[in-house]
């Protein structure tokens, strides 16, 4: 642990604050928050506009919100459509 503290004694203020959006981004990547881990990824590409990992990152999480947006706009109207079937049923 020592040398992990050591390298990040050396790094710039920059770099620090491009690992702690990049760290926070994949925690939140890996845990499924989508949303968040791209502002996380979105910040990181602010303080390295051209990092190949922030962007692949961030252009995933897109994708991953735009795939979960359309199996959301899919399963809404069937379990809408159950509930008023049960509705009436009930009534």
């Amino acid at each position: 642990m020592a040398h992990h503290d050591h390298e990040e004694e050396n790094l710039s203020p920059e770099e620090k604050i491009y690992k702690d959006f990049i760290r926070r981004g994949n925690d939140f990547y890996n845990i499924d928050l989508f949303l968040s881990a791209k502002y996380m990824y979105a910040d990181a590409l602010k303080t390295k506009p051209n990092d190949s990992f922030a962007q692949e990152k961030f252009d995933q999480c897109k994708s991953n919100i735009k795939r979960d947006t359309i199996r959301v706009l899919t399963v809404v109207p069937i379990v809408a459509g159950i509930i008023v079937s049960l509705f009436y049923v009930l009534m």
